[in-house]
């Protein structure tokens, strides 16, 4: 008969059997790449281990017996994908072939899995004769042997030279069906090579495929003359000693843009995003600036696509052109992207800013993949209430309501409007009376004629209707140029410059707003912080010196030629 306590922990094992089996299932999904599969002997390829999993680095030490192994790297990422968050491990290592032929780079163990083992092409010295003895040969590197049409391909030209150059150019011809295109400045080192050192001079390209199937590069060209060269040419002095080099073409395989490859079509090695500035709080009709910061490994500016801001519900979304700062690290081109979007509530409430969705190709893995900065809550506050506003109570009723708490009868309507039209026609009348010996004497800081006869333009501090909320819309997401010219046309007429401008205004906080400006403006200041300043000190509107005294009704001068 069976124990009746060994049935109770037949359930209590199977839940341990489970538990145990569920790492399994669940186990991280790794692979392994070389950055280039065909190399010569005596350069190296970069053996690339990606895992999903927090594990420690791979054992290296199967690699021994055909490459020598250097370079170890290692770093590991954190990403968010439908709300859940992923850690990814990348572990590198530069491999160099000990002999030619076709070499596999053997399984590894890494975690609990194993790689796929990987087939390397090892060719012959590229440029052993070159340099046996050469004053002068060329190398060339390229990123990627087996790129995708429209993908960013580095590529390295290096002139060596053992004498130093009385002149010389070097030139590498325009590759058919791809466009190159030149990135940085020249770099100069020297190296040593088999006991003698040589001066290298760097040249870096970037080639963009156009078409799919066989690229070929042709090898750069240099022509030049060196000084000596040799025992007997010191002894003699000889004079310039003509140097040439011709560089290896480089020829490429492209592949097509996949099937369903997310569009625009960006081809890239890596994509981080992340936010450089995300406020959570902001106010009812005020801008909240948020500062998107993109990273991409194998592109430059032009091939971006248009990172915009989605829509927010509830608000304004303006956008400030991006900004590029272009660079070429690990032998191909890389460029970060920082952008400025100003969110403009209409109410208060709570909004929720989602980050910028970039779709993008993995060249190393061949799949699509989507990177987003994470969503920001944005808890917005209402407008400043009026002063004399009750807090807690709602907008006040237009609709007028008799002593028993019942709206007054429609015919009522009329009559209150011929009240308002009369009073106000009272109003202006009595303001007419009063103002109008003021302006039969002199001019006051409300006008100033000139000119004789009364023909001359009016000068009048006051702004034109609507002129500070133009200003006020324009600094949202208007052009500079257009923001000046607002400010301008706050005064009447307006003043040439913001310098005069701003020896017009009275207020302190007014004048230090446009000078704040004007350093964004000119001497690569925060532009953003700048139109919020403008946007605080002007909301209110200008406040304008007085007059000089000449103008207040002073001694006035005679005419230059009096009248006959």
């Amino acid at each position: 008969m069976n124990d009746p306590g060994s049935t109770k922990r037949w359930p209590r094992w199977g839940l341990v059997l489970l538990l145990a089996c569920l790492p399994a299932a669940v186990q991280a999904e790794t692979r392994a790449w070389l950055d280039r599969d065909r190399i010569a002997l005596g350069e190296t390829t970069t053996l690339n281990i990606e895992t999903d999993g927090v594990v420690d680095a791979p054992d290296w030490d199967p690699l021994s017996q055909d490459f020598e192994v250097s370079g170890h790297t290692s770093r590991r990422q954190a990403e968010f994908t439908n709300g859940r968050r992923s850690t990814r491990s990348l572990f590198g290592v530069a491999l160099r072939p000990r002999r030619e032929g076709v070499l596999t780079v053997p399984a590894l163990q890494v975690g609990g899995e194993r790689t796929a083992p990987l087939s390397l092409s090892v060719a012959p010295a590229a440029v052993s004769a070159a340099r046996d003895g050469a004053p002068a040969f060329i190398e060339a590197d390229i990123d990627v042997q087996s790129p995708y049409v429209q993908q960013s391909v580095g590529y390295v030209v290096r002139l060596h030279y053992a004498t130093p150059l009385v002149s010389g150019s070097l030139e590498q011809p325009a590759a058919d069906g791809a466009s190159m295109q030149r990135i940085g400045n020249d770099v100069q080192y020297t190296r040593e090579i088999d006991g003698r050192r040589y001066s290298v001079v760097e040249r870096r390209y970037q080639i963009v495929p156009e078409r799919s199937g066989t690229l070929t590069i042709p090898g750069a060209r240099f022509e030049g003359q060196g000084v000596g060269g040799g025992f007997f040419d010191d002894m003699f002095n000889r004079g310039p000693r003509r140097l040439t080099a011709n560089g290896p073409p480089s020829v490429l395989t492209v592949r097509p843009m996949p099937a369903g490859a997310p569009q625009p079509w960006l081809p890239v090695y890596d994509v981080q995003t992340r936010w450089l500035e995300a406020p959570t709080e902001g106010r009812a009709g005020e801008a909240s600036t948020f500062v998107l910061e993109a990273v991409f490994d194998g592109a430059v500016g032009t091939q971006l696509p248009e990172i915009a801001l989605p829509p927010v519900a509830g608000a304004q979304v303006f956008a400030e052109p991006p900004q590029y700062d272009e660079r070429f690290d690990n032998e191909r081109p890389s460029v970060r992207l920082t952008r400025r979007y100003a969110v403009v509530p209409r109410a208060g409430g709570v909004l929720k800013v989602q980050g910028p969705r970039i779709d993008w190709w993995d060249v190393r893995a061949g799949v699509a993949r989507t990177a987003a900065a994470p969503a920001v809550t944005l808890t917005v506050a209402g407008a400043a209430a009026p002063a004399d506003a009750t807090p807690g109570t709602g907008p006040a009723s237009l609709e007028p309501r008799s002593p028993g708490g019942e709206s007054a009868a429609p015919g009522i309507w009329p009559a209150m409007a011929a009240l308002f039209a009369v009073l106000w026609l009272a109003t202006a009348w009595l303001a007419w009376r009063l103002y109008r010996p003021r302006l039969s004497g002199p001019a006051r800081s409300g006008a100033v004629r000139a000119g004789k006869g009364g023909d001359g333009e009016a000068f009048s501090g006051a702004p034109p209707a609507g002129a500070v909320r133009q200003l006020m819309r324009l600094l949202q997401a208007g052009e500079p140029a257009d923001v000046e010219q607002a400010l301008r046309a706050l005064h009447t007429p307006p003043p040439p410059d913001l310098d005069a401008l701003a020896a017009l205004l009275e207020d302190p906080a007014q004048r230090e707003a446009l000078a704040a400006w004007q350093r964004a403006r000119w001497a690569g200041g925060d532009l953003s912080a700048a139109r919020q300043g403008l946007r605080s000190a002007f909301r209110a509107g200008p406040v304008w010196r007085d007059p000089p005294a000449s103008s207040r009704g002073g001694e006035r001068l005679p005419p230059l030629y009096p009248e006959g």
